[in-house]
This record gives C-alpha cells, structure tokens and sequence, in this order.
C-alpha cells in the first residue's frame, strides 16, 4: 500500500518537528545560549519588577565621608565600632557586618571593635574561603562575640559579571558555612536550618534552593533585587549617625547589614537593574535577606516542562502548514512565535523563570521547518498535477484517435445501408454486426475511462456479493482466450483454490481480466500466461498472473499504478494503450482489502500477484 495525498508527508513533518526541538534543546545547553537566556531574564526582570514593598533591612554604610572621617581604609574598623554603638542602644534584630576581620591591626581599634560587637545583639561575621582551600575567618576574639559566621561570596556571570543568584552555601573539605544573609535572617528569626534535597526551611519559610551536590556550591538563590521604584535598601552612613545619632532609631527591629559602600574599595558590581551602573556588595547582601523575608522567590521551570511546551510549540508550528497554507499560515506562524515570547513573560509574572531561547528557536525552527515542508509538498503536488495533466492529455488525444476507428467504421457502414437498399443481405449482416462490434467496442472504452474517473473520485459504489474464485477465473480466463488465440499464447490456468470472496464481482473480474490481457499483449507470440493461486495463512488467498513477456526495471515497476505511465519498453513494443488500466486494477484491489504486488525482470516477463481476503 502506498501513502496518498498529503499523509505522504506526515513523516518528513514529524521528523522535522522533533528535529527542530532536539536542536533547540541542544543549543539552549550551551554556553552561548545560557548566555541569551541571562539577557532575557534581565530584560524580564526589568521589565516585571514587582510592586514595592517596606524593606525589613538597614544599611550601616562606611561610605567617602565616614572614610574621610575616621582616616581611610586604616579607620574602617573605629568607623564600623562607632556606627555599631549607635545603632545597638536601638536594639536590631541581627546585624551583619560584610567585613573581613582575619587579621590583627592595633590591639586599640580591635580592642574598641570587640567591645562593640560584644554590645551587638545577634552579630553576624563574614567570612571568606581563599583559592588554597581554607576558610579566612574572624579573629578569634571578635569570633567569640558573634551568633554566627556566613561567607560573603557571590554568583558572577563569568560573560557579563552580573551577580543574578546568590550562593547560599560553600564548602570546604568538612566545613561549610551558609550566606552572610542567610544566617542573618536566620539569627534574626531564632531558627535553625533545616535541609531536604529541594529546598531549606528557616522557621516557617520554605526556600526552594536544589542541592546538586553536598560537596559543591549546589544551593544557589535568584536575587529578587528591590524594583527601581523603591530606589534600593535605605542606606544610612556612620558620619550621619556621628552627626544626627536620632538616626539610629532607623535601625530598631531591622536586619542590619555593615560595609563599606565608598567609590574605589573594589566591592562594586553589576545586577540585572544596572544598566551600566554598579551596586556596592553589602547592598546585595541585603537584597539576598529582602528575597528571603519577603519571600519573593524566582524558581526556575524544569527542563521537563520547557521540553513539552517545545513539543507543543513545534507540533503547533506543523499542525498550521499541514492543514493551511499561504497568508492565515503565516498568520499562524507568527502567532508561533508570538506565543513563544509570551510564554516566558507570563511565567516571569507569576514568579517562575521560564528559559527563552529554547522555546523561541524551536518555535523559530519549527515555523521554518513546518514552511518549508509545505513548500516542497506543494512543489512536488504541483509537478505531479502538471505530470498527470500531461499524459492525460496524451491519452485524451490517444483515446480521440482511438474513438475516430470505431466511429468511422459505425458512420460508414450507416452511410451504405442507407444508400444501397438492394444490398446482398448478407453483406447487410456484416455490414450490421460491424456495427454492433465498434458499438460496444466504442461503449468499452468510454465506460473504462468513466470507471477510472468514478474510483479516483470514490463515487464508484460497490457491491457486497459472495462469488466464487474459481468461476470467476473461468469466466476472465473464457474472454482472455479469444484474444489470445490471435498470437498463439496459450493461457495456462493451475491450481485455484476452492473458495469464495466478498465484493463486486463485476470490478474484480475486470481487474483479472486486465491482468490476463496485458500478459498477453505485451507476450511474444507462441508463449505461456499461467494463472495459478495458492492458499495463504489466515483468511487470504494469492492469485498470480505469470507471463514471458518484455518485462520491467525496478524503476518502472515503482511507477507502473501511476495513472497514465506506460513503460518505455511498452510503448516500444506498438501495443495501444492508455496507461489507466493497472490504474484501475491497483484501485479495484485496494477497495477490496487486498494487496497487489509485482514481481518482473527485463526481457524474463512479470508476474502480478493479488492477496486477497476470504468470505467468512
């Protein structure tokens, strides 16, 4: 059986569907599409920043002019112990101070900074992990004095150095050590943390953040940064406090975070909001600790769900050029794409990051693959239009020329009878039995052109009628002789098994028959057709036509149910034909449940077999 109309194509669209995914998918694992996705993601970012809301942390900023007051980078630490006694008196709920305190200076300013921090509620101490491998920790002393120690290290795109995710743990050999910010907000709440292999859980706050691998940096945290509207974390610098210590009441009941936020210290970087412009480190630690009390999470959509949206973007994509084609196809088309975009916009909207770049190639690909499909099958359906146009006008012109014999003869003979009235009678009978032969001769032939039509169309109805095979060979195999006679080819009829079929006889006997006569027409003369049959498993039955005749190549034999193909070696052989006969049989077969196949060698003959159903 052979595919027909545009379900030829269905495969080649299927492949390309999957195709145009798996490409999508492949080149959005990459370095270069992970990069595209970050600049959709930031654009998202800007693009849905949420409403505002009232920041639960302070910044204790060390910026130019607290430096410039308390004598440079030397002066950080009597600088960060006078800001810190102003701001204790106002009882914060945890302070985080994002300064490595590793070594020693004058036993003076780290004697005042440790009597701070022991005035300090719920002190949290940065540290550091070096390149070797160990942990840059507090001085022991100012150790002593703190609730916890969390690591100030940050997530930088290694393409673009914007800091979009944070890095809730780092490990080290046996030591690992939670976020500066995580163990703030921890501190803050009184609560432990509580590990599962999705998320963490800090008193009543779930934070989802996979672990991927206990021994790496597996736990990472999107940053949902403050929207512009709220102009970043409130910031309040040690110099102010010396100057309006009422300030300090700005800091009661808040997560404080400690730093230096002065130009030209180095811990300045780049967010998704910057736009060219820099965010001092300790402001990004707060937004770390905003992310975790609001609770304001960006989880990322799993691969598992960006795969099927694929699937159905591509599968859409086909869909639209298979059933359509020119401006409401590409109408479609772009709504394709446009879909593709909305997709990652309304997940972003509800708080989950969707990768662009997968959806938006395939759907890409899938749009031009799907097109292209189209264009080609509409290629290809055009040049076989053209095609069969061409023979069918072939045969129109052979089938007129055809007509013209058995009409001359037909107006002829008329035109003596009328005009001889005291012809011979006998001359009369042939003159009308010439007559009555063209007649139906000329009746065939325009009824087998009409059955062509009829059964390409499907308006041939069929009969359901039980006949028997072997009457119905008898009676082709009658027929088929007296045309055969005229070369001397001798129709062997073997072995036909004993049993009935269920249709209409009338077109299987004419496809029996086509099959015997074109054995015969294109035979040699004073050769064999054998007509044999032999029983097939189940509730088949095979008929075969086997005759010595001229043959065909494997080229040929794909082609020879094509309505009007004739071999070449069939037109040479100065045989008339139409090519629509085996047409017509192919036709008559299928419509029955049955199989036809061919078996043929140049110059050796051809054999034509039917499997056929039984009757029950």
């Amino acid at each position: 059986m052979r595919w027909r109309g545009k379900n030829k194509g269905i495969p080649a669209l299927v492949a390309l569907a999957l195709g145009s995914v798996a490409l999508s998918l492949a080149l959005a694992w990459t370095g270069l599409g992970r990069q595209f996705d970050n600049y959709a993601y930031d654009f998202l970012f800007r693009l849905e920043q949420p409403a505002p809301w009232q920041p639960g942390s302070v910044i204790l900023a060390i910026d130019e002019a607290t430096m410039a007051k308390y004598g440079g980078n030397n002066g950080i630490r009597g600088a960060l112990a006078a800001g810190l006694r102003h701001i204790s008196k106002a009882r914060p709920a945890s302070v985080a101070v994002d300064v490595i305190l590793s070594d020693a200076t004058t036993e003076a300013a780290d004697a005042e900074l440790e009597q701070a921090f022991a005035a300090t509620p719920n002190l949290v101490l940065a540290c550091y992990l070096l390149r070797d491998g160990t942990w840059s920790d507090p001085l022991p002393r100012f150790r002593a004095r703190a609730a916890a120690i969390g690591h100030v290290h940050a997530n930088f795109d290694k393409f673009d150095s914007v800091y979009r995710d944070a890095p809730l743990m780092k490990v080290s050999g046996h030591t690992r050590r939670w976020a500066l910010p995580l163990e703030a907000f921890r501190v803050s709440l009184g609560a432990q943390i509580i590990e599962s292999p999705d998320d963490l859980l800090v008193g009543t706050v779930k934070v989802p953040s996979t672990l991927h691998d206990e021994f790496s940096d597996g736990r990472t945290l999107r940053i949902r940064y403050p929207p512009v509207a709220m102009d970043g974390i409130p910031r309040i610098s040690v110099a102010e406090l010396d100057a309006n210590p009422a300030l300090a009441a700005r800091f009661a009941g808040k997560v404080v975070f400690a730093g230096v936020t002065a130009q030209g210290m180095g811990d300045r970087w780049v967010t998704p909001y910057s736009n060219a412009r820099d965010m001092p480190g300790i402001e990004m630690n707060a937004s770390v600790y905003e992310t975790l009390a609001q609770r304001r999470f960006l989880v990322d959509a799993s691969w598992v769900a960006v795969t099927a949206v694929c699937l159905a973007l591509s599968g859409l994509a086909g869909l639209i050029f298979y059933l359509g084609s020119g401006w409401l196809a590409n109408l479609g088309a772009v709504a394709v794409v446009l879909l593709s975009q909305a997709i990652p916009a309304f997940a972003f909207s509800q708080s989950l990051v969707w990768a662009w770049l997968p959806g938006t190639l395939t759907a890409i690909l899938g749009v031009a693959s799907a097109a292209t499909w189209r264009h080609f099958l509409v290629r290809r359906d055009l040049d076989r239009a053209e095609h069969e146009r061409s023979r069918y006008q072939k045969a129109m012109q052979f089938v007129t020329h055809e007509m013209k014999t058995p009409l001359t003869a037909i107006q002829g003979s008329s035109e003596l009878l009328g005009r001889y009235a005291q012809m011979p009678e006998e001359k009369r009978k042939q003159m009308a039995e010439l007559i009555n032969t063209e007649s139906k001769r000329l009746a065939k032939m325009i009824e087998t052109f009409l059955s062509a039509e009829r059964l390409s169309a499907g308006e041939m109805e069929m009969k359901q009628e039980r006949f028997s095979l072997p009457d119905l060979i008898d009676a082709c195999t009658l027929r088929a002789r007296v045309y055969a006679e005229r070369k001397q080819i001798t129709i062997d009829v073997g072995h036909i098994p004993a049993c009935d079929l269920l249709g209409d006889r009338e077109l299987m006997e004419y496809a029996i028959y086509n099959l015997m006569t074109n054995a015969v027409k294109y035979s040699p003369p004073a050769t064999t057709v054998r007509v044999f049959g032999e029983d097939e498993r189940g509730d088949r039955v095979r008929l075969s036509v086997q005759d010595e005749g001229i043959g065909m190549d494997k080229k040929e034999v794909s082609r020879i149910f094509e309505k009007f193909y004739r071999t070449k070696r069939a037109e040479q052989s100065g045989e008339q034909g139409t090519g629509i006969g085996l047409s017509i049989v192919e036709q008559i077969v299928t419509s029955h449940g049955g199989v036809i196949e061919v078996e043929s060698e140049p110059g050796k003959g051809s054999r034509f077999s039917l499997l056929l159903k039984r009757a029950k």
